[in-house]
């Protein structure tokens, strides 16, 4: 097998916010691009040049220009029917037509093609390696399904011919990332908020809770309650600043009428998440209108030059992970509202999953609850789940939150904690190789990775 130091494993963390890569051994990853790809139908794009009739040698090249993009030669004579654009810099040029689509759909993975194009970009484009030489450890969410862990395990052995793999659940990577084989884990993700049990570095599947209150939900509430006050949301695409005179500047808005809705959401979201990053800090109590109705507003500078105040909602908007009710009072998020009645707030997520593990280890999760996950690292949520959770649990349990002081930790907590154990020597008889997978197929990663 491989040995521990020159191994050069990769560790691919796909999230339904952003995708994380990376080497293993290395503090943190080096490539990090959007869970986002884009789309344009067919129907829309520039008819492709007609090619001249191919002598077998040129079909040879043809099937060698069509491995690069990922297509084999008789894929590339289907006409396909979209063109996909990945990556930061692909999502940030504005295209005609452009439809934004997720590859995960309330956590597990939702269109194939897309993930496809995102492993393409970053391990091509981005890490600039050839797969064929490293094995990879992939994060994968605790509730993921049999057919979904399948279809990864066929798909890096059959597209990407890596030579090994290994499939680790999110909460067992971020315990092991505080170096703790027993702990809750509190994920709060851009999709969803996940809590689930790890016990001796597996996880209690009957313990998982999971809340579709994540980042991306808060960025939608911060939208949605700026654009009810009057604030014209201007994604970058849709202006530009020309100097009238030096220091004064004029703007000048840009009209692009076959830009998709989604495509606009999207960069709407993408300035909205800025100020949600920038100006909110999680409340220390229950958040009431008329607590915080003379609190001092902060300031923020949208792209456009306007600069808007942010009063309460800098803490109401935070305050709906705890107390998801409030949601009632956000304008345009109606549609959640009948549901968000039936989500829990974070600190009863955490007693329902600690209660619905063995009595013997309860007392061991409360005192090790780890923060986790990029909307973690929101200011003062830490010391408020504390606070809660010490008011509602047991009298005898002794209540510890951990996260890591570093928010870029918490934010890569899964992709560190698979970059730690991709690295030790004692992990690398654990790996899933290429030939145990063609001796015993798919199904076999279920023995090999519990």
């Amino acid at each position: 097998m491989y040995g521990g130091d020159e191994v050069s494993a990769i560790v691919l963390d796909l999230g339904s916010h952003s995708c994380k890569a990376g080497y293993a051994g290395e503090d943190a990853p080096k490539a990090v691009l959007p869970s986002w790809v884009g789309s344009i139908d067919a129907q829309y794009l520039p008819p492709e040049p007609e090619q001249p009739t191919k002598m077998a040698i040129d079909g040879e090249n043809n099937a060698v220009a069509d491995s690069k993009t990922g297509k084999s030669a008789d894929a590339a004579a289907k006409k396909p029917t979209r063109k996909l654009y990945t990556g930061v810099q692909a999502m940030g040029y504005r295209r005609d037509y452009m439809e934004v689509i997720p590859a995960l759909k309330d956590g597990l993975i939702n269109d194939w093609e897309v993930v496809e194009s995102i492993w393409d970009h970053t391990l091509k484009d981005r890490l600039m390696i050839d797969p064929k030489e490293h094995p990879m450890l992939l994060a994968e969410p605790s509730f993921n399904t049999a057919q979904h862990r399948e279809k990864v395990v066929e798909l890096m052995f059959e597209k990407y011919q890596i030579p090994a793999l290994f499939l680790a659940k999110n909460a067992v990577l971020t315990s092991f990332a505080s170096g703790r084989a027993t702990s809750l884990v509190v994920d709060c993700g851009g999709g969803s908020t996940t809590v689930a049990a790890v016990h001796d570095g597996y996880v209690l599947q009957k313990a998982i809770v999971r809340s579709p209150i994540g980042g991306e939900f808060l960025t939608d509430c911060m939208l949605k309650t700026l654009e009810s006050r009057g604030i014209t949301m201007r994604p970058r695409y849709s202006f530009k600043r020309k100097e009238i005179r030096p220091g004064e500047f004029e703007l000048q808005v840009l009209d692009f009428p076959n830009t998709t809705e989604s495509y606009k959401l999207y960069m709407q979201r993408a300035v909205a998440a800025d100020v949600k990053e920038s100006v909110c800090r999680v409340p220390d109590v229950l958040f009431e209108e008329s607590a915080y109705a003379n609190i001092p507003t902060t300031p923020y500078e949208l792209p456009d030059g306007q600069t808007i105040e942010v009063g309460a909602d800098r803490f109401k908007i935070p305050d709906l992970m705890f107390n998801p009710s409030l949601v009632q009072t956000v304008p345009g998020m109606e549609k959640f509202a009948e549901t968000g009645s039936s989500v829990r707030g974070l600190p009863q997520m955490v007693i329902e999953s600690i209660n619905k593990c063995d009595v013997d280890i309860r007392r061991e999760l409360f005192s090790s609850i780890l923060l986790a996950g990029g909307t973690a690292a929101m200011q003062q949520i830490k010391e408020r789940l504390e606070k809660d959770l010490i008011e509602e649990a047991p009298q005898a349990a002794r209540v510890k939150v951990l996260a890591s002081g570093n928010a870029i930790e918490r934010r890569f907590s899964v992709w560190i904690g698979g970059s730690i154990l991709a690295s030790l020597g004692s992990f690398q008889q654990m790996w899933l190789s290429k030939s145990e997978y063609e001796e015993h197929g798919a199904s076999y990663v279920h023995r090999k990775c519990p």
